[in-house]
């Protein structure tokens, strides 16, 4: 998910480059941040943590009781800093990306607004009981499908405009000089 998303965004940023400004860039870059540290996140848990719980349960089970809002029992170092990079880079770049994009007016803007709000309501997550935390994910989902689809849109429109309008010759290319 962060990866596609990534990229997602990085076309998004791209298309409208001259129109988003210095808060545009910003908030691309602090966004684009945020899900390279959810892609670290995710790495590690996949790959040194499965091979780290044999060797060190407690260690494993500190970290996954702190990402999952519980507490420590003993030091898990760094994964907290990261976590909360993870979490802060998420939150601060959601807004700003999505309010860079309202500005540009390239993009639809109501799925900029809830691009927006979705990165902000997550603050809400320890506020309610765990199982409702995964439903916070639905809004900057729509919102990211809403803003891919009109970034697809917009590219197949601008190459129909760009199409000629005189079709009174045929396409033959074995006799284009």
């Amino acid at each position: 998910m962060a990866g596609l998303s990534l990229v997602g965004i990085t076309g998004m940023y791209l298309r409208q480059v001259k129109e988003a400004g210095l808060l545009g860039l910003i908030g691309y870059l602090v966004f684009g941040a945020g899900y390279l540290l959810m892609t670290s996140v995710e790495v590690i848990g996949a790959v040194v943590f499965s091979t780290l719980a044999r060797t060190a349960p407690g260690y494993v089970n500190d970290v996954f009781a702190v990402f999952t809002g519980g507490h420590a029992s003993g030091d898990i170092g760094l994964m907290q800093v990261l976590n909360l990079a993870a979490a802060a880079t998420f939150l601060g770049g959601g807004l700003l990306f999505g309010i860079g994009l309202f500005r540009t007016k390239v993009l639809a803007r109501w799925a900029a607004v809830l691009l927006a709000a979705g990165s902000v309501a997550t603050l809400a997550i320890p506020l309610l009981p765990q199982v409702n935390e995964r439903l916070f994910a639905i809004p900057t989902g729509v919102a990211m499908m809403g803003l891919g689809y009109s970034l697809w849109r917009d590219q197949r429109a601008g190459a129909i405009r760009s199409l000629p309008q005189n079709a009174d010759f045929p396409l033959n290319p074995a006799g284009a000089k």
